[in-house]
């Protein structure tokens, strides 16, 4: 794979010549309009030769950054069209070895790959900046014949393997980014290889495929309106056992009419001296439409889409490996949005609701669950937006190790900026400060969840989807693959409309081709109308009045789909047809704890209250800072910075993944026995007391960089102190001392 090259932009509009005679406001309008009309043609014919050039490339992709192929899986015993790629730091930027590599796998739902790293600002551009190697899984237009997606999955396993052996000297296993459909490839990964993943961010990613608030996303429905995957089967079948990935992309554009109808052009109409390139820009990617073959597209859609079969643990792969979240043991990171109508935030976070009763089984299970919820960035915006790269992506690439640090349970991630001007005194990395607070599972049903009745409506329809799916296997297929051939097949793919839009506006049509000289002059000759133009004004009404008659439109027909869908499946007759018991028993099973893994729980813990007295300073430390933090439930980036460099100075010795399990036996054991823990300390420190005092004051100087402690943890620290200082009362007033991350003290 390469990185795209640079586009040659064509000169910049000249301005209107200074002697031209000056024009009243409708003539000035007319001249404006029917300028910035055939400029607007301009750019769409360039978009057109775009396409053609992008869709001529081998590997075409939107990266930004230079790539080195690292891994061809089409090599590999199961090949896939899917590739592992080192990215090239670009000048000036500086990657650690030490530090552990950060990959991105970009989602294949009809897009071409690269969107991870599409811009300088972007969730690759972030993690370079932090100092992280990375790498991209991207692949080709065109999949390996037979390849499933388990055979996907193998080689994800393969690439890992491989950057892990290029990196013997990074603390810690790799970061792996998942974005949209990604997403759920990166944790059906890591459920599979727990050993070859670190953190995992997933964003934008549906992984519980039913769940939503009335009102909103209606995409789940379309499975239930349109009788299930038998029409999926069909478009494979069409295809001659190949699924064109422009489908995909027309039911996104389908969701928002305005935006596909006229927004979008209108923007670059409105628009066009300045925003043509960043318009381009962006149809490379959005035009780069990808195939996948029948037999994986009808595996998402079976198995993910209708069925919800993931975030319960009920796929099994051929090799035997149930698909089970709870086995991931590095944190997971999920980044949602209320503004993402693809994947909203109960999709995103539903699969919390669907393994665990309470944060108690997080924590018994040993799993870190971040997650982080945008106000009002849309689907795309969670990984191409500038600003989310800058914000939420750069603090998790700061902040990785805190997170891989973070005791087992459900956090939510608050990022608060810097005031202008604020001292970081160096325990800020960058412009925020990142705070990780306990939330209940209460958190993630206020956010939305689906009651018992939406439940059973869903799950008639998977039941249809399978009756449906199996007559269309008996009666219409052996039909419809007898008179399909790979030359209509073809011919269909290149009739779709997405790709005849691109086609026919570009040079490869004559009358298109004389746009170019047409243009040229017009550039030359320019004369915008001037912004408090009335009839500017009047074009901007007139633009409002057909987005409202759009969205009208989209309105009326999304509420008549929910409603439709509730009152289909919502029908006890329907759902009797379809098989399901009129009884309170989910008609979902949820999964439950395995015998063998509920026992290996029960002997951690009794192993884990054996060792309350075992240990010495380095635990009583730890274990102390636990006890008095808890109360709050919440951890702070600046507490941990300092902690990184006090390992860095005191313990030397101590790797990240033994800082990070002592970290999370002293949560256990404080969180077990608190009285015990706390008894014990005296124990711990026994044969260094000459050395507690100094250990104290680095105890108080980490818990004073993260801010005021409250009522309850000032109680607590006095109760530790009179530990660690056994001669002075445990109520003595004693200021305490504020260390700085970056060496020194400063009075607090």
């Amino acid at each position: 794979m390469r990185a795209r090259d640079t586009m040659r932009d064509p000169p910049p509009a000249k301005p209107a010549a200074a002697d031209a005679p000056p024009l009243d406001p409708f003539s000035a309008y007319l001249v404006d309009a029917a300028q910035r009309t055939i400029l607007f043609w301009d750019v769409m014919r360039r978009r057109g030769n775009q396409y053609r050039e992008h869709m001529a490339q081998t590997a075409p992709n939107v990266l930004h950054f230079g790539a080195e192929l690292v891994m061809d899986a089409r090599t590999l015993d199961r090949p896939v069209n899917y590739g592992l790629v080192r990215i090239v730091p670009p000048e000036g930027v500086t990657v650690s070895a030490r530090k552990r590599p950060f990959v991105v796998i970009d989602p294949r739902a009809g897009h071409g790959p690269g969107i991870g790293g599409f811009k300088t600002d972007s969730q690759i551009g972030v993690a370079l900046a932090a100092g992280h190697p990375c790498y991209f899984i991207g692949f080709l237009p065109q999949p390996v014949p037979g390849q499933t997606i388990e055979d996907v999955m193998a080689a994800e396993a393969a690439f890992l393997a491989k950057v892990i052996s290029l990196h013997p000297q990074a603390d810690g296993r790799p970061v792996v980014i998942g974005n949209c459909q990604g997403g759920w490839a990166t944790m059906m990964l890591a459920a599979a290889h727990p050993d070859l993943v670190g953190p995992v961010i997933v964003a934008g990613a549906p992984l519980s495929y039913w769940n939503g608030v009335r009102g909103k996303a209606p995409m789940r429905y379309s499975g239930g309106l349109f009788g299930g995957s038998w029409l999926t089967a069909l478009t494979g079948d069409l295809g001659a056992g190949i699924f064109d990935g422009a489908w995909l992309v027309e039911n996104f554009e389908g969701m928002n009419p305005s935006n596909t109808l006229w927004t979008k052009q209108y923007n670059l109409y409105s628009k066009v001296d300045t925003e043509a390139e960043r318009y381009l820009g962006f149809e490379v990617w959005w035009g780069g439409h990808v195939l996948l073959n029948a037999g994986e597209m009808q595996w998402i859609v079976d198995n993910l889409f209708v069925g919800n079969r993931l975030a319960t643990a009920e796929i099994v792969t051929a090799d035997g490996i149930r698909l089970d979240f709870r086995t991931i043991k590095t944190p997971i990171i999920c980044l949602c949005s209320h503004g993402d109508d693809i994947t909203p935030p109960p999709q995103a976070l539903g699969w919390i609701l669907d393994l665990y009763d309470s944060v108690d089984d997080i924590r018994a299970n040993g799993q870190t669950i971040v997650y982080c919820v945008h106000d009002k960035i849309g689907h795309l915006g969670i990984f191409v937006s500038a600003s989310v790269a800058k914000k939420e992506h750069a603090e998790f690439a700061n902040n990785i190790d805190f997170i891989d640090c973070l005791p087992p349970g459900l956090y939510e991630a608050v990022l608060t900026p810097v005031p202008p001007g604020g001292s970081r005194d160096g325990a800020v990395i960058g412009d925020y400060v990142v705070r990780f607070e306990g939330r209940t599972l209460d958190a993630i049903r206020a956010i939305g969840a689906n009651d018992a009745e939406d439940e059973r409506r869903f799950a008639a329809v998977a039941r249809l989807s399978e009756i449906n799916h199996g007559l269309y296997r008996a009666f219409l297929q052996p039909w419809v693959r007898a008179m399909v051939t790979p030359q209509s097949a073809e011919l269909m793919r290149r009739m779709h409309p997405l790709r005849l839009g691109y086609e026919l506006v570009s040079d490869q049509n004559p009358l298109v081709a004389a746009l170019a000289p047409l243009a040229e002059r017009v550039r030359g000759q320019r004369r915008p109308a001037a912004p408090d133009n009335p009839f500017l004004a009047w074009q901007e009404m007139v633009s409002a009045q057909i987005v409202a008659g759009l969205d009208a439109w989209r309105d009326l027909h999304d509420g008549a789909c929910e409603a439709t869908f509730h009152a289909l499946y919502g029908s006890p007759l329907v759902q009797a047809i379809m098989g399901l018991k009129a009884s309170d028993a989910p008609p979902r099973p949820r999964p439950g704890q395995e015998p063998e893994a509920a026992a290996l729980i029960r002997e951690h813990t009794a192993a884990l209250r054996r060792r309350l007295g075992e240990g010495g300073l380095r635990e009583a430390f730890i274990r102390a800072l636990i006890y008095v933090r808890l109360p709050d439930l919440a951890a702070d980036e600046r507490s941990f910075n300092l902690l990184q460099r006090l390992r860095d100075e005191h313990a030397k010795d101590m790797s990240l993944a033994d800082f990070k399990q002592a970290f999370r036996d002293q949560f256990m054991m404080v969180l077990l026995e608190p009285e015990a823990s706390v008894a014990a300390l005296a124990k711990l420190i026994a044969g260094r007391e000459a050395d507690a005092p100094k250990a104290l004051e680095l105890l108080e100087g980490v818990l004073a960089v993260g801010g005021p402690l409250a009522p309850e943890s000032e109680r607590r620290l006095a109760e530790v102190a009179a530990i660690f200082r056994p001669g002075a009362p445990a109520t003595e007033p004693r200021p305490r001392r504020r260390l700085s991350v970056a060496g020194g003290k400063d009075a607090r």
